[in-house]
């Protein structure tokens, strides 16, 4: 393994400018690159190294410094090595570039992207609605959604909900057992 890792540290070091790599003790790396370079790094991956299958991307809200951490986490089957490509974007404007002509499943990735955290993808062809019917406002997977705000303002008072009762509270009566501590803030 520690050949396949340095073989590819130096491939993409070497191909690629302003690429920082933290190598795990097991079988991943992290490449940690500018925005701007992630279609040819991925396509890099893809075409020349054998990492052929996109196994997910993420987001991580680091709200403190005003970013977006995006992760494409790659896969190849030959090797057994996951690369984990890690980019930050702004929080203001979050813009990526599209990826999905690398890998197809890339457009479902893409399109949450935009519709839980808000960030937009240059060139990316889909519908704006994808998992959220009719939403409007803040995109819910971001830190300073205020989830137990919209929980309360959204379920309780909603037509149809007149005979409501708290799950907790039919569990206690079916189960019998007492609410912990720390959930007791959350009950009615």
């Amino acid at each position: 393994m520690k050949e396949i890792k340095a073989k590819l540290i130096e491939k993409i070091g070497g191909s690629f400018e302003n690429v920082s790599v933290k190598d795990h003790d097991s079988n991943r790396l992290d490449f940690h690159v500018d925005t701007n370079v992630i279609p040819q790094i991925l396509t890099f991956l893809k075409v020349n190294m054998g990492y052929i299958h996109l196994s997910h991307i993420s987001c991580v809200d680091w709200i403190e410094d005003g970013e977006f951490e995006i992760v494409y986490i790659v896969w190849s089957p030959t090797e057994k090595l996951k690369v984990f490509v890690r980019t930050r974007i702004s929080r203001e404007k979050p813009l990526l570039p599209n990826i999905d002509m690398i890998w197809r499943q890339a457009n479902t990735y893409e399109r949450e992207l935009r519709e839980m955290y808000g960030v937009e993808v240059d060139g990316l062809v889909a519908d704006k609605e994808f998992l959220l019917e009719d939403w409007e406002g803040m995109p819910p997977m971001r830190r300073d959604f205020k989830t137990e705000e919209y929980a309360q303002n959204t379920f309780w008072s909603r037509d149809g909900r007149e005979d409501a009762v708290d799950v907790r509270e039919e569990i206690i009566k079916r189960s019998r057992e007492e609410i912990p501590d720390f959930a007791k803030k959350y009950s009615r």
